[in-house]
C-alpha cells in the first residue's frame, strides 16, 4: 500500500493560518483543534481550510514550505 502525505492549512477564528504536513489528515486535524500546549492552544485553531495530497514526502514539505513563503511575503507586505 503506497503511503499517501497531505499538506494542510487550518485558521483560527482571528484568522492566524497554519500550514503543516501530515500521513494522516483526519487525526492530524482531530489534535490540532484539541488544545494542547503550544501554537494551537495560542491561536485556537479550529477549521481546515486547504489540503493537498501527495505520494511524495518530500513534495509535500516543499509545498508546505511555499504556502509558509506566502505567508511571510504577505506579513513583510513584499508582492
Amino acid at each position: 500500500m503506497e503511503k499517501s502525505y497531505c499538506v494542510y492549512i487550518m485558521s483560527s477564528m482571528s484568522k492566524v493560518l497554519y500550514a503543516g504536513v501530515t500521513n494522516d489528515l483526519e487525526k492530524r486535524v482531530r489534535t490540532q483543534i484539541q488544545a494542547h500546549p503550544g501554537f494551537t492552544e495560542n491561536y485556537n485553531l479550529f477549521k481546515r481550510v486547504h489540503f493537498q495530497a501527495s505520494g511524495d514526502i518530500r513534495d509535500a514539505i516543499r509545498r508546505e514550505k511555499q504556502i509558509k513563503g506566502w505567508v511571510r511575503l504577505q506579513e513583510s507586505g513584499t508582492h
